[in-house]
């Protein structure tokens, strides 16, 4: 049995107040709308319009100085983009009602209202054992007990479990507006303009085979620039060696300052920020009581881990004071990438001189220097496959309708690992010979 959360306003008749037909200006797309109410008024939940204060890029504002846009502004483009999409499917003959309609917008217009701050930087840093497809499903099941059951079809089609299996593609898939926004929204931002998707083809390619979403096969062409730039993307923006050097700085601080704080040393948080940081059911078992975390985390975005970043740069613990002001002043980790795992004897020669030379403990230079790997797979040929509708009626894959494209190399995982360390330990040459 759920309680109420007193989050205003929460109640039906927030709902239920007529609300003005908006006319939103989209620097991608110009002047978008959408067809129904339920939307507007989902826009204007405190908990949707927390998402215009969380970046979507994380901290990649640190290499391109111009990716500052927001959750709120992605979540609105993949809205009209589905809505799009729906309009050219429903004209090509298949039906789809005014309610699948309604319900497919706000179904990915809420699918990332789960995030965090900065989004996939601390994914797993401040709520460690959910993921926001988890929260951003607890949050829509909330919306839906105060709605009376308006999201019952928008949470089928999020979990898959609606019958016409196309409207959970548009929403999750290998092809799914989520993508199509994000790609050319990220682009747009960055000034990457590898990443540029033609999205308005790809919609207009569309169709609906068996309730199966499936791409006309004049359309491969655009598909397969859509793939080559989803790669180069994540190359060139979401995995950029800069960004991976900031973003484990924020994880590596946020780690640090939780562990002061269960150790009973005084840590500054924001008041959205404490529960998450000291010990208690936040922290600890934060689904104990989903109704808790949903009021406390509907209240976290990125103002609160910088306000508590720029307290931490005055902290007298070292390590917390030096990642803080490294994130705050921009002086970043020292990152290097190799296809191999780095060797363990390289990680431990950087970490005997930050403990012999600049007197941090062995547990503390774990904080300073540390590797990983990352891994940017673009598509998976053996899940939900692009499919492919010729004009004889057979559907055909990827793999035979593109001539370009080679599908095995483009589903391997593709690998590498990246050494973090403090660019001080790495002034000398015995060190730059180490490394």
């Amino acid at each position: 049995m759920h309680k109420a959360i007193s989050i205003p306003p929460m109640d039906e008749e927030f709902f239920t107040v007529p609300n003005k037909r908006k006319i939103i200006n989209d620097p991608l797309y110009g002047f978008i709308n959408f067809p129904s109410s339920l939307i507007y008024d989902l826009i204007d939940h405190p908990w949707f319009q927390r998402l215009r204060r969380i970046r979507q890029l994380g901290l990649t504002f640190y290499v391109y100085p111009a990716a500052n846009h927001t959750r709120f502004q992605h979540a609105l483009g993949a809205a009209y983009l589905m809505n799009t999409a729906l309009e050219v499917i429903s004209r090509k003959g298949y039906p789809v009602t005014e309610d699948e309609c309604d319900a497919a917008i706000a179904a990915i217009l809420l699918h990332d209202i789960g995030h965090g701050p900065f989004s996939h930087a601390l994914e797993h840093s401040i709520v460690e054992t959910i993921d926001h497809e988890k929260l951003s499903g607890l949050f829509m099941q909330q919306l839906n007990r105060s709605t009376g059951g308006a999201l019952d079809l928008s949470i089928r089609i999020y979990n898959d479990q609606y019958s016409r299996s196309f409207f959970h593609q548009l929403v999750s898939s290998q092809l799914d507006m989520d993508r199509l926004d994000y790609l050319n929204r990220d682009s747009f931002f960055t000034g990457v303009t590898e990443g540029a998707v033609g999205y308005e083809r790809i919609i207009k390619m569309l169709k609906v085979v068996n309730d199966q979403l499936v791409v006309e096969k004049k359309g491969i062409y655009s598909i397969e620039k859509y793939l080559i730039s989803r790669r180069l993307m994540y190359w060139q923006v979401y995995l950029h060696k800069t960004v991976i050097a900031a973003e484990q700085m924020l994880v590596k601080a946020l780690n640090r300052a939780r562990e002061l704080a269960y150790n009973g040393t005084h840590v500054f948080a924001t008041p959205a920020l404490h529960g998450f940081l000291y010990p208690g059911p936040l922290s600890d078992q934060p689904l104990a009581d989903p109704d808790l975390l949903l009021e406390q985390f509907s209240k976290l975005d990125d103002t609160d881990i910088f306000a508590s970043i720029k307290a931490w740069t005055d902290h007298p613990d070292k390590v917390l004071s030096l990642l803080s002001e490294g994130l705050l002043n921009r002086k970043l980790s020292g990152i290097r990438i190799q296809r191999t795992p780095w060797n363990p004897d390289q990680i431990e020669h950087l970490r005997r001189k930050a403990i012999t030379e600049f007197g941090f403990s062995p547990h503390e230079a774990k904080y300073l220097v540390f590797s990983d790997i990352i891994t940017n797979s673009t598509y998976a040929e053996n899940d939900d496959q692009i499919l492919f509708f010729e004009n004889s009626g057979q559907l055909i894959t990827l793999s035979e309708a593109s001539d370009i494209i080679n599908v095995p190399l483009l589903s391997r995982a593709d690998s590498k690992y990246y050494l973090c360390y403090p660019k001080w330990l790495f002034a000398n040459s015995d060190t730059n010979q180490a490394i």
